[in-house]
């Protein structure tokens, strides 16, 4: 076993994080006990596993840190990035379907440090009493104007030193264009407030999936 990202480990050929919640998973993922608890991180259910599996050479994300997810679901990758911040970072996470946020509100029960909002990504107004400044703003939304929701998200929340993460979804923009146009425009809309760092093709975890590290421009 050996620590690839502060927080981030490689056992054997997997990717694991160390649990803040030892004796409970989160979505039937192997646990391995090697002193503490490490959680196997599956890169078919996690875009950010797949991104580190893929080669992702940064790992914005580091223990103490406010980390604002957009599109949090149920909680699989979130209960990772959980695991890195540690007991004294947060996880703000932003979900709008009432049907995942259920199972959110089970995962909140033993990771104290996921705070569950139920709000609509593209409204970031509508959750300013809840959200200050966070170090990263992780977005997992499914909507046709992904790269707006991250910019206006990012622009209100985001630390001027901070990062973004955004996976890019095709065929939630448009299901006949081509996928790299898809990729292209949007990464054009990004670019006019943010430094792109690196993008990463998910495939063959997530097809048709782009992962996107950025930063502000003016950092």
């Amino acid at each position: 076993m050996r620590e690839i990202f502060p927080g981030v480990f490689r056992i054997k050929n997997k990717i694991a994080t160390k649990s803040v919640a030892p004796g409970h998973a989160v979505y039937g993922e192997k646990r391995i006990t090697n002193g503490a608890e490490y959680r196997i991180w599956d890169p078919y259910k996690s875009k950010l596993s797949a991104a580190i599996q893929r080669g992702l050479k940064r790992m914005p994300i580091k223990k103490g840190q406010t980390v604002l997810y957009l599109g949090i679901a149920q909680g699989t990758t979130a209960s990772h990035v959980s695991d890195i911040v540690g007991e004294n970072g947060t996880v703000l996470g932003v979900e709008i379907s009432p049907k995942p946020f259920e199972k959110l509100l089970e995962v909140c029960e033993t990771r104290k440090n996921i705070i569950p909002i139920l709000a609509d990504a593209n409204r970031p107004e509508s959750y300013s009493e809840f959200v200050k400044r966070v170090d990263i703003v992780y977005q997992d939304v499914a909507q046709k104007n992904q790269a707006e929701i991250l910019l206006k998200n990012a622009s209100r929340y985001l630390k001027k030193d901070g990062y973004a993460l955004i996976a890019i979804k095709a065929r939630s923009i448009d299901v006949a264009k081509d996928v790299q146009e898809i990729f292209e425009k949007e990464i054009k809309t990004l670019k006019k407030e943010m430094v792109v760092l690196e993008t990463i093709i998910l495939s063959p975890y997530d097809k048709d999936h782009v992962l996107v590290l950025l930063r502000p421009k003016h950092q």
